[in-house]
């Protein structure tokens, strides 16, 4: 029997005093006409007709009482005021909640699996949000994820107490403060642990697309006119950018928004996106999903821990064996700003110290 695998995504609803409700179809009908400013292509996106697409927008429009799409002849269609807010709010939250609802899902999956009774090995994976470990759930064959998104320090935290199988976290290749060295080393015992490279991914600024405000680096986030978004404190990217900032004499309290904060790349690339924020720290490949530019500044690895024991087991082979996969691979490709050189090499506590060392950590 094969395995069941549930996606949750969130769907909104509008509901007026009346009681009427309509369908969350208008968004991708927004997506579409932002993205081709035309009807015609935003309805052959959605896989509707033209006429349909007509008859959604006009039923919207009574509902909120002012248009979300201005139609002009011969110049195509373009979101309204409106029409451009409830996307990008739409595009936010569904950002913001994506953790989360990754969670629930993995939850929920390993539930149908126990209750279907099926024998496939599981590997409880703790780790640091991210686009590539978000994507192995979707190429694991033979055994399923039970995948938990937390902060790297609580992903090491539960694999020294058994919680999990495999801890995930990331370090700046060269910006590693010694402070969050130790914060992480203190879990990975010699004795117990091994480590295993998986990626690398490259961090920076993201910015507006054509980069309007003549952005170039930390250094500009003082400037008077522009506007931050920060990730939350406890957040790797979060402790990334607080080191950067210490190193390069820039004062925090200078930054305009630097105290507003997401909890994804994604959230803070559909903030940027929306204009609510000129400029946000994140990973290259949040920037290219909002069509958004970006400035590099640091490359992080991303690694995984597990105990030496847990090594031999079946699982963890087959997971061994997905990581050398075609159809992971290039899926890990189409990611900008990632890199699989040297994923799933296993490391020595000492060799991972080395690793670190050979590539800038300091004091």
């Amino acid at each position: 029997m094969p395995i069941r695998n549930v996606q949750i995504t969130p769907a909104w609803t509008f509901c007026d005093e009346k009681g009427r409700q309509l369908e969350p179809q208008l968004f991708r009908l927004l997506r579409g006409v932002h993205d081709h400013g035309k009807l015609t292509e935003a309805a052959k996106q959605v896989n509707i007709s033209y006429r349909h697409a007509w008859n959604l927008l006009n039923k919207w429009t009574d509902f909120f009482g002012t248009p979300l799409v201005e139609l002009q002849k011969g110049k195509g269609a373009k979101l309204s005021s409106l029409g451009d807010k409830l996307l990008w709010a739409e595009q936010r939250v569904s950002a913001r909640l994506e953790p989360q609802l990754k969670n629930l899902a993995s939850e929920l999956n390993l539930a149908i699996q126990q209750t279907l009774e099926q024998e496939t090995p599981v590997i409880r994976l703790h780790a640091s949000h991210g686009y590539a470990v978000a994507l192995l759930p979707e190429h694991a064959e033979g055994f399923q994820f039970d995948l938990q998104y937390m902060s790297a320090e609580d992903a090491l935290a539960s694999l020294s107490r058994g919680q999990c199988d495999i801890a995930g976290f990331h370090l700046p290749t060269v910006h590693l403060s010694e402070a969050l060295f130790k914060t992480y080393r203190r879990f990975i015992k010699n004795d117990q642990h091994l480590v295993m490279r998986f990626i690398s991914r490259q961090q920076g600024l993201i910015v507006a697309s054509d980069n309007p405000k003549q952005i170039e680096g930390l250094q500009d986030l003082v400037r008077e006119s522009i506007t931050f978004i920060n990730r939350e404190k406890g957040s790797g990217s979060r402790a990334l950018l607080d080191e950067l900032l210490k190193r390069a004499g820039i004062n925090s309290e200078q930054i305009s928004g630097f105290n507003t904060e997401e909890f994804t790349h994604s959230a803070v690339a559909a903030y940027v996106a929306a204009g609510m924020a000129d400029v946000g720290f994140g990973v290259q490949a949040a920037a290219a999903r909002f069509g958004l530019d970006f400035i590099p500044i640091e490359q992080e690895f991303y690694l995984l821990v597990c105990h030496r024991d847990f090594l031999k087991s079946l699982a963890m082979e087959r997971f061994q064996a997905m990581l050398n996969s075609d159809g992971f691979n290039q899926a890990l490709a189409d990611l900008p700003g990632y890199s699989n050189e040297g994923c799933g090499d296993i490391v020595s506590l000492d060799d991972f110290q080395r690793l670190i060392t050979e590539t800038g950590l300091s004091n």
